[in-house]
């Protein structure tokens, strides 16, 4: 058994209403747990859409990518507010986004999948994100994780709805992952995340650069 195939360790008590989102929202699976989903991946491609092969290897790159960048962010904010009263909250978060990572090195390294070339900027720009945003206070801390995990959710939302039967594994392993990046957004919420002055722009900012950060991670 690969380590993609493995079930990924969930840390801290599970979360029952964003698990069960993370499962079901994306339409991969009906309301008997019975995947829905295609009979496999690059089913309904049209032309000149990526082959199947490309589009994994698509997906383990930007993959790797997003959770190298996400730890970087949470690095950042344990930097400035680590000993906070929302530090306890974003450690949580870290660890989780750190074992993400970790599955998704092991990942790209059994499918031979060449990581991005813009890692060196993830992690300046990662870091930058997280004590940047901290540095305005733990509410647009949290309107940050709040703002980058609806982006992710998205993201993995399409990636899911693309594998098929022949990649079980890697789908449960990235709809797994989704669930705890939307716990992610529950806890920015509900830390105040919208009562952040200027959360709508900063919000905004903060989608924009990181769907253009995922389109990059594919493709360079």
């Amino acid at each position: 058994m690969t380590d993609d195939q493995q079930q990924p360790k969930h840390r801290g008590a599970p979360h029952g209403g964003a698990r069960e989102s993370g499962a079901r929202h994306n339409g991969t699976q009906d309301s008997g747990d019975q995947y829905a989903g295609p009979r496999y991946t690059g089913e309904g491609r049209l032309p000149g859409d990526l082959a199947p092969e490309a589009l994994i290897e698509r997906m383990v790159r930007v993959n790797h990518a997003g959770e190298y960048g996400a730890r970087r962010i949470y690095e950042g904010q344990l930097a400035i507010l680590g000993r906070s009263k929302s530090g306890p909250a974003i450690r949580h978060m870290y660890e989780q986004e750190r074992e993400h990572l970790e599955t998704f090195e092991r990942i790209i390294a059994e499918r031979r999948v060449r990581p991005t070339a813009l890692q060196p900027l993830w992690h300046i720009a990662g870091f930058a994100l997280g004590a940047s945003t901290a540095l305005l206070g733990e509410k647009a801390a949290m309107a940050c994780t709040v703002a980058v995990e609806e982006v992710i959710d998205e993201h993995y939302a399409k990636q899911a709805a693309q594998l098929g039967e022949e990649e079980s594994a890697l789908r449960e392993t990235i709809e797994r992952f989704r669930a705890e990046e939307l716990e992610h957004r529950d806890t920015g919420l509900a830390h105040g995340a919208e009562e952040t002055p200027g959360y709508e722009p900063l919000s905004a900012a903060i989608k924009a650069g990181s769907r253009l950060a995922i389109w990059l991670s594919e493709r360079f």
